[in-house]
């Protein structure tokens, strides 16, 4: 009988715990946002979705390499030294036609390493964080402004362009290839001999000749000395 009790005193309890929350904010006004019309403030350096201003990005792929998830892709093609494509709010010239810049925002991981590296602050990370989507395609948000017919029109001269720098680059090549001398020019040195693998034996104009063992005898002469003639004893008359 005693345990009974007790057990229904250990269920009251728990009970009264679990609800000690509950039961402190009974006897509290309340007090509801009315979402979306009323947002809770957020910190200044909240890092949501990405925002491009293409006004002043100059194609360097700076945040490309530095995005640690690949969520970055940018295509450039370079202009034509008879276009001018303006300048930077920071006073850089630009020299690339940004044909492309997609972020896929649902691969983002808001770690904000593509800001700091970019020479012109032309990416940054705003405070929007109301984004959802139905379809996972319009996530990609494309930030380049140039149209299709645009890029078609950009890629194609540049690759004249491509094609005329080649063609005088041979040209040149060869017409030194061809052209004569400058008089009174050096002559070009003639290039050392590359030294020949070792040979197994020497040529015969290179070997000594070999040495006599013996002295040839000298020649014979072929005219005899004339014999001494002895003295003839005088005769008395």
């Amino acid at each position: 009988m005693k345990q009974y009790f007790r057990d229904i005193f250990v269920s009251v309890w728990t009970v009264l715990i679990g609800m000690k929350i509950t039961f402190a904010h009974m006897f509290k006004p309340t007090v509801t946002i009315q979402y979306p019309d009323v947002r809770r403030p957020i910190p200044e350096r909240t890092r949501n979705r990405l925002y491009v201003n293409m006004d002043d990005c100059i194609g360097c792929f700076q945040c490309d390499m530095a995005c640690p998830v690949n969520c970055i892709s940018i295509e450039t093609v370079k202009s034509l030294p008879t276009e001018d494509l303006g300048m930077t709010s920071t006073g850089q010239k630009k020299k690339l036609w940004v044909t492309k810049f997609d972020i896929d925002i649902g691969k983002c991981c808001y770690c904000g390493l593509c800001v700091y590296p970019c020479p012109t602050e032309c990416i940054k990370m705003t405070d929007v964080y109301e984004f959802s989507e139905y379809k996972r395609y319009d996530l990609v948000y494309n930030f380049a402004t140039l149209t299709a017919g645009e890029v078609a029109d950009v890629k194609e001269k540049a690759a004249q362009m491509e094609k005329e720098a080649a063609a005088k680059k041979a040209a040149a090549a060869a017409a030194a290839k061809t052209a004569p001398p400058a008089p009174g020019a050096a002559p070009a040195a003639a290039k050392p001999a590359t030294p020949a693998a070792s040979k197994p034996a020497a040529s015969a104009a290179q070997q000594p000749a070999p040495q006599k063992a013996e002295s040839a005898p000298p020649q014979a002469q072929t005219a005899k000395e004339p014999a001494p003639v002895s003295p003839t004893p005088a005769t008395n008359s």
